[in-house]
C-alpha cells in the first residue's frame, strides 16, 4: 500500500494519507507528498487512519518536514492516529510540535 495524497485548492491545504507502515521505507515517499505540492500550503494534515506501526524514522520524517518549512509559516495537523501511535507521539512530545487528534 503506498502513501497518498490530496490537494484542496481552496484553503491550501495538503492531506498526506499513510498506509499501515510509517517507518524507514517510506523516506522518499513521504518527502515527495510534500515537495511536489502544486503551491506552497499552509496546512499539512498527516492523516494515520491505517498506520499501525510506526518507528522512529518517521519522527524524524515529520521533524524534516517542518524544517523544509520552516520559514513558511504553515500549520501541522495529525489526524486519526491509533492509540498505539498516539502514544508514541506524546512519549515523544510531539503533541508540543503538532496538533495531534
Amino acid at each position: 500500500m503506498a502513501i497518498s495524497t490530496t490537494w484542496e485548492s481552496e484553503n491550501n491545504s495538503l492531506t498526506i494519507q499513510m498506509d499501515d507502515k510509517f517507518d524507514y521505507s517510506k523516506v522518499q515517499e513521504f518527502r515527495q507528498a510534500y515537495v511536489e505540492t502544486p503551491a506552497q500550503p499552509e496546512e499539512i494534515l498527516i492523516d494515520l487512519t491505517a498506520t499501525q506501526y510506526m518507528d522512529s524514522s518517521a519522527l524524524g520524517m515529520l521533524l524534516n518536514m517542518q524544517k523544509y518549512f520552516s520559514d513558511k509559516g504553515v500549520n501541522y495537523k495529525i489526524v486519526n492516529s491509533r492509540p498505539q501511535v498516539a502514544r508514541i507521539l506524546k512519549i515523544s512530545r510531539f503533541d508540543k510540535k503538532f496538533d495531534i487528534s
